[in-house]
């Protein structure tokens, strides 16, 4: 794993440097005891990577200097890099982020009074091509590293700090949710890795509520996900019956409702989180109907739960449009009066394309440049 060996054109051999910036505490003590290094600097470097921020070796005061220049010769912290930023009315920042192989994905910092929450991408595009989300139609490239997952934060954290906007109460990430481009349960391994980063109290320190994964519907993945990572989850719902999802998430053939919930039961079970979060975009006259209410209110029956309605974001060429604000509501308060907790999302950063469903950053296709 370490010793792995690049050769050039000239057939020289020279050692690849080992990327530090997608390791949790315990690859990093596999990493330094490889190089014959005591374990404990595991955290030193954890520390400094991911709470100071600090990616350059020779600014790591509390090691020595063999071990810096030991450092420099065999590793490397490399995350993400910001390509434009985009700032909407509401004072929502759309970052767009290169990562390797020439693709830019799109990562959201939505402000609210009392939190900020940082929304992430997991893949380059999406494989899922859900009906109603615009990220379907830029194909699917590759999963991200862990480095290009954690690395989001890594950057966001440095773009926060210079945020000045008359809309922006609390410029502070409190929150970081994987509803970004990409079906995260994809790519578990490496979004695992990630969250535990997220969750070490020598790097970012969430606490669990803190940090939500988002997924259209992987069963395995939310089992795995339920006995690896410690962590919220959000199942992206969006329709009350098989019929109606099958249109909207091809994935439900596969995973249909039943099972889906069933998985979310396991996984309060297993995780003890309180509850799971239901997410469902409202489109007119597609699932927003009184009935559409009852038939949500059965299948959820027996599921701690509380649900997100979403007003439809469109974007062009989409065959949907949102739901009336009346509709919404309607449904709102017959899923409350059912005693779910339910609530209706505000719609952030539709001037720049930020809002859910929105985000589409430069994805290649294979072989493509």
């Amino acid at each position: 794993m370490y010793a792995r060996e690049v050769i050039d054109s000239n057939h020289i051999i020279f050692p690849a440097k080992i990327n530090l910036a997608g390791m949790h505490q315990n690859m990093l003590r596999e990493f330094f005891s490889n190089i014959e290094e005591k374990p404990f600097r595991a955290i030193q470097v954890l520390k400094w990577i991911h709470k100071h921020g600090i990616s350059d070796f020779a600014s790591m005061t509390d090691l020595g200097k063999q071990l810096r220049d030991k450092l420099q010769q065999l590793a490397v912290v490399e995350f993400p890099k910001l390509v434009k930023q985009k700032v909407a009315k509401d004072g929502t920042h759309k970052w767009l982020v290169s990562v390797s192989g020439d693709n830019i994905i799109e990562m959201v910092f939505i402000p609210e009074k009392t939190r900020g929450t940082l929304c992430i991408s997991s893949q380059v595009g999406c494989p899922i091509n859900c009906a109603f989300c615009l990220t379907a139609k830029q194909g699917f490239n590759r999963n991200l590293t862990a480095a290009e997952i954690i690395g989001q934060v890594w950057l966001a954290i440095k773009l926060v700090q210079n945020i000045n906007h008359p809309a922006v109460p609390v410029a502070k990430i409190t929150n970081v949710v994987i509803m970004g481009m990409g079906e995260p349960l994809l790519n578990l391994d490496e979004v695992i890795t990630a969250t535990i980063i997220m969750r070490d109290d020598n790097a970012y320190n969430f606490a669990r509520r803190r940090v939500t994964v988002s997924t259209s519907g992987i069963v395995p993945g939310i089992d795995k996900l339920s006995k690896l990572a410690d962590v919220a989850l959000a199942l992206s719902l969006h329709a009350p019956n098989d019929i109606i999802r099958n249109k909207l998430v091809p994935l439900n053939r596969k995973y249909p409702i039943e099972s889906l919930i069933e998985a979310c039961k396991r996984y309060i079970r297993v995780s003890k989180i309180k509850s799971v979060t239901i997410e469902y975009v409202m489109m007119k006259g597609i699932n927003d109907t009184y009935q559409h209410a009852r038939q949500l209110i059965k299948i959820l029956n027996g599921l701690v739960c509380k649900v997100n309605l979403i007003p439809f974001n469109y974007f062009v060429g989409s065959l949907y449009e949102s739901s009336t604000i009346e509709d919404i509501y309607n449904f709102n308060k017959i899923l409350n009066r059912a005693g779910i907790v339910t609530t209706v999302r505000t719609t952030r950063g539709y001037d720049i394309e930020a809002a859910c469903g929105q985000l589409v950053g430069k994805v290649l296709k294979k072989g493509e440049k």
